[in-house]
């Protein structure tokens, strides 16, 4: 018996000397794990949420719907969204029985700013409602009334009137939020009141195409239907976002969620709580993106800035401060780094405020002061401008750079024929005054009456007319078709083939390679193209 006994306790031995010292291995691993820094992020945000949920509020509302107009609007996503079969607006739409008058029930969310009552929220949580009551966590129920509210960033602002003053939470800086900082979403995600969930910032500055102004932050946190316009807190409890779409095959939530940031949406908040409305800042041009294209030809070092295709008559820069063809590259001191960063921040800009424009003119970075206007009156600028397109672009003034090209030569005058002989623009075969010229595969001719009215060209628009374009040439490939006019070649106004001809040639000895070209179509409207020149 002892062989056999030996052996077992041997091994019984050796293994509670292995279970002592993985006992001790995991004691002292815990230890150190105690005495160390969270580095995974807060252990608990228990004290955090606490304090904010009685600021967060579920927002009801109903509409009163005909039996004619079926079940009500449905969930609708951003117009020109990407992920329009994905979008959903976030609240639960509860339908009444068919036929007859019925109510459409929604549910949303939305927080106190001020203890006086204002309640931020989204409008579609509240869009087209006959009546909204807001219910906090203690119970409470109360009617609001709508201040404001902007379409353009999905925002809106309500007014209750409490007994006692709320408990409210205040905005916070977004600018200051980094990708992988921990933020927390409080709302009613599908009815269930005072949700609580944490994620991270996955991404900033997220064009979905919800509307001019896209600026969104991408989170991780869960955010579901019924988490449309609540907060998205930082670690400091302060609001740097409002919830207001996600990305979902389901319905439910994958981990990407969009806010708008606080940046964005603080300015909207407080022009909504004072008039009412918006009153954003207007500077009244029509842009385009700078392309590497465009880049290279106008030698700038990269593709940035916004390229001005047109001007509004009548609005804040039609006094030439600003000029077709400039390049905008920084607005009040903020990099404009691309196009869509231009609308944002003149928007967010004071109406009647002074501001600093750096452009790109002429090769040379100049600064121009500009007096903005007001956005909601550039409709009526544009109706009252008889010479711009619906859009409200203007063609440049013929006149403007009489010395850099030919001078312009009126169609009754007798031009010599190649016999020698006068001949008339009426006589001559072509209706031009010069025999075409091609450039870059373009058939370049002078605009004429003859020209004007048989590609309908406005009398508005002036340069140099394109009869031609060569099949698979690098301006075929560009867009360009007969009836196009160039109006300028790097920003010098072109007014004959040969002006054209030698102001490419003259690109091509500084060594560039593209040609931008100001093209006016035959209504006039203007846009910018780079064209090769190998």
């Amino acid at each position: 018996m002892a062989p056999t006994i030996r052996p077992t306790f041997r091994r019984s031995l050796a293994l509670l000397a292995g279970v002592a010292l993985l006992a001790n291995i995991g004691l002292t691993g815990t230890a150190e794990a105690q005495s160390a820094p969270a580095m995974n992020g807060p252990a608990s945000v228990a004290d955090l949420a606490q304090g904010l949920l009685d600021a967060v509020v579920n927002i009801s509302t109903s509409q009163k719907i005909k039996g004619d107009e079926g079940a009500g609007p449905a969930p609708r996503a951003p117009d020109g969204s990407p992920f329009q079969e994905f979008f959903n607006d976030f609240f639960n739409k509860q339908q009444g029985g068919q036929g007859g008058n019925h109510n459409v029930s929604s549910l949303g969310s939305g927080f106190v700013i001020d203890p006086s009552g204002y309640i931020v929220t989204n409008n579609h949580v509240i869009e087209g409602a006959d009546d909204i009551e807001v219910n906090f966590a203690n119970g409470t129920k109360l009617k609001a009334k709508l201040i404001g509210t902007d379409t353009k960033t999905d925002l809106s602002v309500l007014k209750v009137e409490p007994r006692t003053p709320l408990t409210a939470v205040k905005f916070g800086d977004s600018s200051d939020m980094r990708i992988g900082d921990w933020v927390m979403a409080i709302g009613n995600p599908f009815g269930f009141g005072g949700s609580v969930t944490v994620g991270i910032i996955s991404g900033r500055g997220r064009n979905i195409n919800a509307g001019p102004y896209d600026n969104f932050i991408q989170t991780d946190a869960a955010i579901n239907k019924g988490n449309s316009g609540g907060p998205l807190f930082n670690m400091k409890g302060e609001v740097i976002g409002i919830n207001t779409a996600i990305i979902s095959p389901s319905g439910g939530s994958i981990g990407i969620g969009f806010s708008v940031p606080s940046e964005l949406a603080a300015g909207v908040v407080n022009q909504l709580r004072e008039f009412g409305e918006t009153r954003r800042g207007w500077l009244g041009v029509r842009i385009q993106p700078v392309t590497d294209d465009v880049a290279d030809s106008l030698g700038l070092d990269s593709a940035k800035g916004a390229l001005v295709a047109g001007v509004i008559k009548g609005g804040p820069v039609d006094n030439g401060s600003i000029k077709a063809g400039d390049v905008i590259l920084k607005f009040d001191g903020k990099p404009v780094n691309e196009m869509r960063d231009l609308p944002r921040v003149v928007a967010e800009s004071p109406v009647g405020k002074e501001v600093d424009v750096v452009v790109l003119r002429d090769g040379k970075e100049q600064t121009v002061k500009v007096t903005l206007g007001r956005l909601e009156d550039s409709d009526q600028a544009a109706s009252n401008d008889a010479d711009t397109s619906p859009d409200g672009v203007i063609n440049p003034d013929p006149e403007e750079n009489d010395d850099m090209d030919e001078p312009n030569l009126d169609q009754d005058q007798v031009q010599p024929a190649p016999d020698g002989k006068g001949q008339t623009d009426q006589q001559a075969p072509v209706p031009d005054a010069k025999t075409p010229k091609d450039v870059l595969g373009l058939s370049l001719s002078q605009l004429s009456p003859e020209i004007r009215k048989t590609f309908g060209i406005a009398e508005s628009v002036d340069g140099v007319v394109v009869t031609e374009v060569a099949p698979g040439s690098a301006a075929a490939e560009k867009g360009l078709k007969a009836g196009d006019v160039i109006v300028e070649v790097a920003q010098e106004f072109m007014k004959s083939p040969d002006a054209v001809a030698a102001k490419v040639q003259s690109l091509k000895q500084e060594g560039r390679r593209n040609a931008q070209l100001m093209i006016a179509s035959a209504n006039g409207d203007l846009r910018f193209i780079a064209v090769p020149m190998e």
